[in-house]
């Protein structure tokens, strides 16, 4: 991970400011931002927030250099480009994972949407929103379908309206997103968020992408049981195939990023891919659907057909007549927790990304923040139009972020990997869950690094951080952690005498929180 620069400003909305220095540069960095301050400016970063300083970064090497600001961001091409690759091996089972969530339910008119045409369409969409966040906010998070509103849709919207009302409401969902960043309210909202609670979100992503990883490759797993409801392995022992090889590529990868090896995270996972092949070649394990010990969402094999052509004859399949088939009230309650869940979902990812990527400022904000968020809210458009689910910035990102990933370039390469996944869907299937999980937990413990810089010397941040952190993982949402977090953080801080510190919008944010969590009964109530 380079420790070059001083950088974290937000270059497209502040005309003011200064170029990134390093190395020799810092006296004069530290003068110029004296002086600055006293303006009025804001300094985004000292040297000692960013860590130890290298020598200056050179001089950007042509166009896609000087667009995507790689040199002056510490980075390189050939960097981005395998970062970019390996947020796509780590993506690429929502390709596989998406049909299996989005297919597998029957609309309130007894109609399923087609596993093919969902798989051509998600590998579609991801790739298109991918590019257009890389080339617009030029940052390396990469999109997809996000899990939690898809699931969101198959258990519990469908089963009141058709597939086609289902994705307008995402639609509608994805437009007030959009609204709400054009008009500024949406980085409002972000940037009124403390940056103890920031660095809280960031942690808690880190837990809750490791937890994924755990349960993704089998060595968490539900008990069945009232207590403990998780436990290790099979009845307490890593019993399976496919779980051991996940913490041989954890082993190797860790050690691999222990001794700062360059590409440490891909050659950890072409490394695993390459012993389940085999293992697969030799045991012929099979799918867990049909053999407990088997393989979770795809079996490492090379497949019989390389390419497939595309059925996209799910776009444009978008109907608003929801409102009239469940009411206005009940259709707004809908649109309302999809609103929450996305909006909340995309900024706790961008937070931990951003910081994990050393691309925030000191108040935790990034660059082209307004732009990424309004890009965001375009995916939950694109995806209701695509029927793919709303698409938004994926936490798997941060596997590329933690190979160097550190611009556009590698949304542009993981983007470049979807589209072509479009043709070649049978190829996402190599890299098993297992091992594509093993990169998850090693993001996961990078990001956990962000808790030496919380203060917990006051209760009254020691208990918002630690709920924010715990929820997560535990609800398996990023939105329920940040809820909680809001609304502890508001109450708490309040009560404790820090009431004038607080943002107004901090209030009307926990208030909706209060209504998001209790939208059960609330429905309840209008129904």
């Amino acid at each position: 991970m380079p420790s070059c620069s001083i950088r974290g400003w937000d270059l497209a909305d502040r005309s003011d400011s200064p170029p990134s220095v390093c190395g020799a540069a810092r006296e004069s960095y530290a003068r110029w931002a004296g002086s600055t301050e006293k303006q009025g400016a804001r300094v985004s970063r000292t040297t000692e927030e960013q860590g130890p300083v290298a020598s200056a970064p050179g001089a950007p090497k042509g166009f896609i250099d000087r667009y995507f600001e790689i040199t002056a961001r510490g980075s390189n091409i050939s960097t981005e480009v395998r970062g970019g690759i390996v947020t796509f091996v780590t993506m690429a089972y929502i390709v596989i994972l998406n049909p299996i969530i989005l297919s597998g339910s029957a609309d309130v008119a007894g109609d399923e949407l087609a596993f093919p045409q969902v798989a051509a369409v998600t590998a579609l969409t991801a790739g298109v929103m991918t590019i257009l966040f890389g080339v617009v906010a030029r940052l390396p998070f990469a999109f997809a379908a996000g899990l939690g509103i898809n699931s969101f849709l198959a258990v519990s919207v469908v089963g009141q309206v058709t597939w086609p009302e289902a994705m307008g409401l995402v639609v509608i969902n994805g437009l007030i997103i959009v609204l709400l960043a054009v008009t500024g309210l949406r980085r409002m909202i972000f940037t009124a968020v403390p940056l103890q609670l920031k660095l809280a979100i960031t942690v808690g992503i880190g837990l809750f992408i490791a937890f994924i990883g755990f349960v993704d490759a089998g060595f968490v797993r539900a008990t069945g049981v009232g207590s403990p409801p998780v436990g290790l392995g099979v009845d307490g022992s890593v019993a399976t195939v496919p779980t051991l090889i996940f913490v041989f590529t954890l082993l190797i990868t860790g050690i691999l990023v222990a001794r700062k090896i360059k590409g440490a995270i891909l050659i950890g996972l072409l490394t695993g891919t390459v012993v389940a092949v085999i293992v697969e070649a030799i045991a012929g394990l099979g799918s867990s659907v049909d053999n407990p010990g088997g393989w979770g969402l795809s079996v490492p094999a090379l497949p019989t057909q390389w390419v497939s052509l595309p059925d996209l004859s799910l776009i444009g399949q978008v109907s608003f007549g929801s409102f009239e088939r469940i009411g206005v009230l009940a259709a707004l309650m809908l649109v309302f927790t999809l609103v929450f869940t996305n909006f909340f979902d995309a900024m706790g990812t961008m937070t931990g990304l951003s910081k994990e990527a050393r691309l925030a400022d000191a108040k935790g904000d990034f660059p082209r923040l307004k732009s990424a968020l309004v890009v965001e809210g375009v995916g939950a458009v694109a995806g209701g139009f695509t029927s793919s689910s709303s698409n938004t910035v994926f936490i798997e990102s941060g596997s590329g972020i933690g190979e160097g990933a550190r611009t556009g370039l590698a949304n542009v390469v993981t983007g470049l990997l979807f589209l072509a996944a479009v043709f070649f869907t049978p190829l996402t299937s190599i890299v098993p869950t297992e091992v594509a999980a093993a990169a998850l937990v090693i993001v996961g413990a990078l990001m956990m690094a962000q808790i030496k810089d919380i203060d917990f010397s006051e209760f009254s941040v020691l208990l918002p951080v630690f709920l924010t952190v715990t929820v997560m993982p535990l609800t398996y949402s990023i939105a329920n952690g940040i809820g909680a977090g809001f609304i502890s953080w508001v109450i708490v801080r309040a009560l404790a005498g820090k009431a004038r510190e607080i943002s107004p919008l901090l209030w009307i944010v926990a208030a909706g929180f209060l209504v998001y969590f209790a939208r059960g009964p609330v429905e309840a109530l209008l129904g």
